[in-house]
């Protein structure tokens, strides 16, 4: 119980026998056991088109009475709102697939996202479980989903020394890198280029616009299907940026490292670089925040 004596708050009372002052005194019980609401289904558009009915069920629990009572009028309501808001957000930026796939994680990254807003109101979640009722409309296919084929063949004809067609059969590259001379002693290198090619595919978007926006220096490790490791860097610091191979001229702000299948999926918006890094998928060697910078660069692909 939560007593307010002339309006000014008391410490909390209870359980039990409470001695209140007629006139004087007025008071508010708080429930401290947990409690569960569900958000009703609704329909989203996912990133790739999709529209889908999803809803999720909340269990939390007050831990703090006294902020629960002064800081906010409707506990209940504003709970209710930051739970829905918090999952229309999350589902709007991920395509289909990765609904489907990663709910679990949705649903751990929307506790943690719902727990930072109420924990100021002396409430803490403690499970979301996010519901898929039913696929409305199928995705959509996206520019970049079918323009990876094609960023793959370019890399993979830098790797062959030849202009290639883009039309031309990814079969047929792959038996000219075969051929002997001077590429035959380079077979760990193999696909070692289509990670190069994929970076130097956004030497295009680079402007001072994103420059002022992001402001920092990356440095890639990308791991190859053979298991060595080959270095580029992304410098967003001067001028319309850079992107090349290599390490930078100077220290750079952060070391990413990620694997080329990662890349790929990373530069053709399948995977988001906070997904990536909370599954394990992206290692980071610096400032979290200013990796998480990288969102604004994929951005430009859109």
């Amino acid at each position: 119980m939560i007593v307010f004596r002339l309006g000014r708050i008391r410490t909390p009372q209870g359980p039990g026998m409470v001695l209140l002052l007629p006139f004087v005194d007025s008071f508010q019980r708080v429930d401290l056991r947990t409690r569960a609401f569900s958000v009703p289904p609704c329909k989203l558009a996912s990133k790739d088109g999709a529209v889908l009915s999803v809803g999720a069920d909340v269990q939390f629990r007050i831990w703090d009475p006294v902020l629960s009572v002064m800081t906010v009028k409707d506990l209940n309501t504003a709970t209710r709102m930051t739970a829905q808001n918090a999952m229309t957000k999350a589902l709007l930026k991920r395509p289909l697939r990765e609904i489907q796939m990663e709910k679990l994680k949705i649903s751990d990254q929307l506790l943690l996202e719902i727990n930072d807003v109420t924990r100021a109101w002396g409430l803490e979640v403690d499970r979301v479980e996010l519901a898929v009722e039913a696929v409305l409309q199928p995705p959509q296919d996206s520019p970049l989903q079918q323009l990876a084929p094609h960023l793959l063949e370019v890399g993979m004809s830098s790797v062959a020394g030849c202009a290639l067609p883009l039309g031309q059969d990814t079969l047929k590259i792959v038996s000219e890198v075969e051929l002997p001379a001077p590429h035959t002693g380079a077979g760990p290198s193999l696909k070692q280029p289509v990670a190069e090619g994929l970076l130097t595919t956004l030497q295009p978007y680079l402007s001072e616009t994103l420059v002022s926006q992001v402001g920092a220096c990356y440095q890639f490790n990308v791991i190859l299907p053979s298991g060595t490791q080959s270095v580029y860097f992304l410098d967003l610091t001067t001028g319309q940026g850079r992107v090349g191979r290599g390490v930078p001229d100077g220290i750079p702000d952060v070391e990413v490292e990620v694997a080329e299948a990662d890349l790929r999926a990373l530069l053709c918006r399948e995977l988001r670089p906070l997904g990536a890094y909370m599954s394990g998928r992206l290692k980071v060697k610096g400032d979290l925040a200013v990796a998480m910078k990288l969102e604004a660069v994929l951005r430009t692909l859109k």
